[in-house]
């Protein structure tokens, strides 16, 4: 199993040079103590898979889709409408990502029917242990142990994971994003994320389609296609004066959350924003290059408005058979997907960032979509 030693001592020496900060001690002791036994017994787990599980050497990743674009931009809702048609699609839930291996996986299951024989204790304190976690965030992004998330938190446990940077200010140290640009680590990155696809596919029967979301692979896009010569990309486009300070918004709070001050994280807020005219540019400019790579662009607006027609479209671009009974299900989804939004408040003041500020950087966006220019951007959503 692969481990980013590289990031790894950057986050050690990031944090070791914290002297003042409150959780040092806490955070060292998660480093050097408990992340080397959690990394051998995770590589332990994952040798076994290939002895336990001989069906693994023979596990292929055919065409899968990666679902990409700017944070807050419908990536979400499109990956839980897509991922309803559990029949093709084979997808990780959050739980699952904490555990790389199919041997933990599979352990992990059959506790959970030893619990369920015996009424379910374990589950229940689960249950409440996710509703005290994420229960107050929900209105920014709905999370859960047991919804589909993005599945790049599956490669955690090789130090590749955007976890890090939400805990610690630390975007202007490590570099998540700019996969494209690394051709050192793109190789070995993708590689380990292949292994953990194919345990994920094997476990969901091994013959269905994986379905990724994940908005920092906006960055990996020609990684993704390199690793993957068949995948298929779906792009999700939204007014960037909505999702970037969104986006930026959601991440101070994080830091925030762990005890954090402006001066401390600023540094890395700048990278973020920096990080956000990219997830634009890059997927056009990968898929420029692959013009035969099947892709979908998806306007977040129709797909709010018309969600049903919008899947239908998606399915025609990358070539997929739609269903009668996945139909049915959109059909079920489409009005309570119109009101889709969410209550999480944020303004582009807020982080210096003006609207034609933003309208510069990206003006061949707002030619193409025809995005409200300099006008008051109230609307939220992800």
């Amino acid at each position: 199993m692969y481990f980013d030693f590289d990031y790894y001592w950057r986050v050690i020496r990031y944090v070791w040079r914290l002297k003042q900060w409150p959780k040092r001690r806490r955070v060292l002791l998660r480093l050097l103590v408990l992340t080397p036994p959690l990394t051998l017994f995770h590589g332990l787990c994952f040798l076994l898979d290939y002895l336990l599980f001989p069906r693994l050497w023979r596990q292929k990743v055919k065409q899968p889709v990666f679902i990409v674009g700017h944070a807050r931009s419908g990536t979400t809702l499109m990956h839980r409408l897509m991922s309803a048609d559990g029949e093709r699609f084979s997808y990780f839930l959050y739980w699952e990502t904490l555990f790389p291996s199919l041997l933990q996986k599979k352990c992990i299951r059959l506790l959970g029917r030893v619990d369920a024989f015996f009424g379910g204790p374990i589950v229940k304190k689960l249950k409440a242990w996710d509703e005290k976690t994420f229960g107050p965030f929900r209105h920014m992004h709905d999370m859960s142990l047991w919804n589909s998330e993005e599945d790049q938190f599956v490669m955690r446990a090789a130090f590749v994971t955007q976890q890090w940077a939400t805990d610690l200010p630390v975007m202007n140290e490590i570099d998540l994003f700019h996969v494209d640009q690394m051709p050192r680590k793109r190789k070995r990155w993708l590689n380990h994320y292949r292994e953990c696809v194919k345990r994920q596919l094997l476990l969901n029967g091994g013959d269905k389609i994986h379905l990724s979301k994940n908005p920092v692979m906006s960055g990996w896009v020609g990684s993704l296609i390199e690793a993957f010569p068949d995948a298929r990309i779906v792009v999700m486009m939204r007014d960037p004066s909505q999702c970037i300070p969104s986006l930026l918004k959601l991440v101070e709070m994080s830091w925030r959350h762990q005890g954090w001050k402006p001066e401390e994280y600023q540094d890395s807020l700048n990278t973020l924003r920096d990080i956000s005219f990219e997830t634009f540019h890059n997927p056009a400019r990968q898929l420029a290059q692959q013009p035969e790579t099947p892709h979908c662009v998806v306007d977040y607006r129709k797909l709010t408005r018309t969600p049903r027609e919008t899947v239908h479209a998606v399915y025609d671009a990358l070539g997929l058979e739609l269903s009668e009974s996945f139909d049915q299900y959109l059909q079920a989804q489409a009005e309570r997907e119109k009101n889709h939004a969410s209550k999480f408040e944020y303004s582009l003041g807020e982080y210096a960032l003006t609207g034609a500020a933003i309208e510069a950087e990206l003006e061949p966006f707002y030619q193409q979509y025809n995005w409200p220019r300099a006008a008051s951007h109230g609307a939220n959503g992800e």
